[in-house]
């Protein structure tokens, strides 16, 4: 199985990105993709998983949104009014028979991608 993360960059403050992971060798249809960020100095934390539906960290509530694409095995991560503190190594992640009430934990998921790079400037 793997997950290739792309869609990271350097933006402005406010600006948008779309960040987009694309899962091969299995599919998650009853499972849960996911996104999680490591930003310098600090420790992994959980943004945004799809289920059936879309779940995020209170610090993006509002401002990015999940998205998932069976067809393609695809999630994606639409990140809009993007702040400095958004900067981070941005890790998507997937599991089968993930229950909601661990869907923010990272010991949950099986496969991970590399990451990729957001920056935001300000």
């Amino acid at each position: 199985v793997q997950l290739q993360a792309s869609g990271g960059g350097l933006v402005q403050v406010g600006g948008s990105l779309r960040l987009s992971c694309a899962a091969s060798g299995q599919t998650f249809r009853n499972g849960a993709m996911s996104w999680f960020r490591q930003a310098p100095g600090k420790e992994r934390e959980f943004v945004a998983a799809f289920r059936w539906n879309g779940y995020y960290a209170n610090s993006v509530k509002g401002r990015f949104t999940i998205s998932r694409d069976n067809a393609k095995n695809t999630v994606y991560l639409q990140m809009n009014s993007l702040k400095p503190e958004d900067t981070a190594v941005y890790y998507c992640a997937a599991g089968n028979g993930i229950i909601m009430s661990t869907m923010t934990e990272e010991t949950a998921y099986n496969y991970w991608g590399r990451g990729t790079q957001v920056t935001v400037s300000s």
